[in-house]
């Protein structure tokens, strides 16, 4: 997000110590992710793609460098940067011109901490009018990868769960498992309680990329309800019940483009917008699983992706 996720994501607690030589991805030799020219994508020089250090982002920078090289434009690949403080400062600047991001979580961790803004039109339009000049959204898509408060179907018919309200009555009886910010946050256990009035009786902390251990709590039910983002391959294949927010609670991470103006050309936005219009929050988990789970290759997820899109021949 979310906001843990793509605030502060499992996979992403670790990244702020990472050191900018650690890199994997780049097409030109380069061993630094954050060097190369970003250049005007119209002039011949190639427009730079960054990622963040986690699978996902790296699919959808895969997915948007694709696309672009589809449409006859140069591409510098500079995946697996880092953190959101490591990363955007580069966008900002132009060293990264092309970054998938997560909107609800670029507003909240780097543009305006202080915004209360939930939902995708107000939260785009916030960023609209407060992101740097240098830099602007394109449009988001309807995917989103945003946190949520996910039981087992067994909890959830036992005690007749369907949104995060249902939890209010009997939460004092149920423990949730989460990374151990979760607890501290408004988008998180501070959240529930003002919105929805949930307070759970115990908080089980985790530590970074202890995702498959809090998969194993909740399906052996010493957690019953866990802060998993709504991509996780994991809801879908152990049929677990993401409850509802209909408050608004966790704020929309719609995967939004962010680019550096003057570094991207019309056609090289008509792409990123038109991959905007086709990416569902489904597309999404299925592509997910098929890198976590059967090890494809996500440059290979990625292009079938757009095929069937109809974004790529």
């Amino acid at each position: 997000m979310k906001a843990t996720y793509r605030t502060a994501a499992f996979s992403l607690v670790a990244a702020l110590s990472l050191t900018l030589t650690a890199c994997g991805g780049s097409d030109d030799g380069d061993d630094n992710p954050l060097t190369g020219s970003s250049g005007d994508s119209g002039g011949g020089k190639a427009i730079v793609v960054g990622s963040a250090n986690f699978p996902e982002n790296q699919l959808l920078a895969e997915i948007y460098a694709q696309a672009l090289e589809d449409k006859g434009l140069k591409v510098t690949r500079k995946f697996d940067i880092g953190a959101r403080e490591v990363y955007y400062d580069q966008v900002v600047k132009g060293g990264i011109t092309v970054f998938p991001e997560y909107n609800g979580a670029l507003l909240s961790t780097a543009v305006d901490k202080k915004s209360t803004a939930t939902g995708t039109e107000e939260v785009n339009a916030e960023l609209k009018a407060k992101l740097p000049k240098s830099v602007e959204i394109l449009d988001s898509a309807a995917a989103e990868d945003k946190d949520s408060v996910t039981v087992t179907a067994e909890t959830a018919a036992k005690y007749k769960l369907k949104t995060l309200a249902d939890l209010k009555p009997v939460a004092k009886d149920l423990t949730i498992g989460a990374g151990s910010e979760f607890k501290t946050r408004t988008q998180g256990g501070v959240g529930l309680k003002d919105v929805y009035g949930v307070e759970f009786g115990q908080f089980q902390p985790l530590d970074a990329g202890a995702q498959s251990t809090l998969l194993k709590l909740l399906k052996d039910d010493k957690v019953q309800a866990a802060n998993l983002y709504t991509t996780d391959p994991a809801i879908v294949e152990d049929k677990l019940v993401v409850l509802e927010d209909p408050k608004n609670l966790f704020s929309s991470q719609n995967v939004t483009p962010l680019v550096y103006k003057s570094a991207v050309n019309d056609k090289a936005k008509s792409a990123l917008n038109a991959i905007s219009a086709k990416l569902t929050t489904e597309d999404l988990l299925d592509m997910m699983k098929k890198i976590s789970n059967d090890k494809e290759d996500s440059a290979d997820v990625a292009k079938e992706w757009l095929t069937s899109a109809g974004l790529a021949g």
